[in-house]
């Protein structure tokens, strides 16, 4: 395992010696010629598991594993003059970099872990309470603590990371990393990237245990793989002199729509670089934009020949007023089939037109948007209620003007009174 330098048994004078190291360095599963990144992970959770390496949570397979010696190599952070100049850090919530979000916490940095799965944002802060002991602190580096303790960044927040630390199940001397297949970490990056929150230069580090450097193919990499400056294991400090490129952004056509449901921040990311002009084509995009251009161009045909513009203003109350593609048809507005969705936290700035175009964007135009800017809100009527479904499911988690949109099925329904008659013929 030539590269790394092992570190010394004492800091040398006027220094505390380094507690002992917990187990000594094993060579780690040498993957055979050929091997896929699922084949690598495979490997090295076995022998974590098999070698008595393994520590809590359990098995460890599917995960970042947690292993002995962690927090030994977690410490090793303080060693090194990038994290001695970082102010605000960016750590993993997973187990085996507990340490070294203490170490943050201790150091009086800025924290900032990612929301889990990110189905709410990108970045929590950790805020411990004022005059904090070390046993809180501790509690809040824990995944616990990250609950308790936190508070939402959002994607205007302006986060500037000096540093980034993320989990890993197999690493290369090199740089070059796999991680547990979900690609959060790789996609966190890119979106930190996109956000402006880190530079090209932004160090990377792992923490793994040493049977976890691994030599790795340079072949299963992609452009969105994240790689690492800096490899802590229980003995080792290695410094990798990386030269593959870093993610430059978010590859839209590496992303699914089935991806942009499960991480909400990331349409309000899209929405912002379409309006600056950049490619934000998804992956499986073409056939399913043909079909909701197809769709869209029935949809538009029915609110033309439907279009009422007179009653549309009519119907605006003081201080309010009703804009969108169309009124809805007499037919439908007795129907009782009418679902209304509302639209809060919207910012004084932003414009109808904005919102107009934001609604076009996620192909959850309606019949009738009724606008009340004073109020911060708006109200969207839709022809059923699986139409209104659809727009709450791709409105929800979106951000206009540096507001999370609080997006809903209308508590109080215009047509509830009709449908409870229609049920009781």
């Amino acid at each position: 395992m030539a590269g790394g330098r092992a570190r010394p048994r004492d800091g040398g004078p006027g220094r505390a010696a380094l507690p002992p190291r917990p187990l000594p360095a094993r060579p780690g599963p040498a993957p055979p010629a050929g091997a896929s990144k699922q084949q690598v992970r495979r490997k090295v959770w076995d022998y974590l598991e098999s070698s008595g390496l393994a520590e809590f949570p359990r098995p460890v397979h599917g995960r970042i594993p947690s292993f002995k010696g962690s927090h030994q190599a977690c410490c090793s952070v303080k060693e090194l003059d990038v994290f001695k100049r970082a102010s605000e850090v960016k750590v993993d919530p997973d187990k085996p970099l507990e340490g070294v979000r203490l170490a943050v916490l201790q150091a009086r940095k800025t924290l900032l872990v990612p929301t889990p799965r990110l189905r709410t944002g990108l970045f929590n802060r950790i805020v411990p309470p004022s005059g904090a002991s070390k046993e809180i602190l501790k509690i809040c580096a824990t995944s616990q603590g990250i609950k308790e303790f936190s508070v939402p960044v959002g994607l205007d927040g302006k986060a500037r990371v000096d540093l980034v630390v993320v989990g890993s199940v197999a690493v290369s001397e090199k740089g070059w990393r796999i991680g547990k297949g979900e690609g959060y970490a790789d996609m966190e990056y890119a979106m930190m990237v996109s956000m402006g929150a880190v530079q090209e230069d932004t160090p990377v580090i792992t923490i793994v245990h040493d049977c976890q450097v691994l030599d790795i193919a340079e072949e299963l990499l992609g452009d969105h793989d994240l790689t690492v400056d800096y490899i802590l294991t229980p003995t080792r400090t290695i410094k990798t002199h990386c030269k593959r490129p870093k993610p430059r952004g978010i590859i839209w056509h590496k992303v699914s729509y089935e991806m942009l449901e499960k991480i909400p921040i990331l349409k309000s990311l899209r929405y912002r670089e379409k309006q600056a002009g950049k490619d934000v084509t998804l992956q499986d995009e073409q056939s399913d934009l043909a079909n909701a251009n197809s769709v869209a161009a029935v949809n538009e045909k029915v609110v033309a020949e439907n279009s009422r513009p007179q009653a549309a203003m009519g119907l605006a109350q003081p201080g309010q007023h009703h804009v969108g593609s169309a009124s809805l048809s007499p037919r439908l507005e007795g129907s009782g089939m009418i679902t209304t969705v509302y639209v809060g936290n919207i910012p004084p700035s932003v414009r109808v037109s904005e919102l107009k175009s934001a609604l076009r964007e996620f192909h959850a135009t309606p019949f009738r948007l009724n606008w009340q800017g004073a109020q911060h809100r708006a109200f969207l009527d839709y022809k059923d209620k699986a139409t209104a479904e659809s727009a709450v499911s791709s409105l929800k988690g979106l951000s206009l003007g540096g507001n999370t949109w609080r997006v809903e099925l209308a508590k109080n329904q215009r047509n509830k009174r009709q449908v409870e008659i229609n049920s009781q013929k």
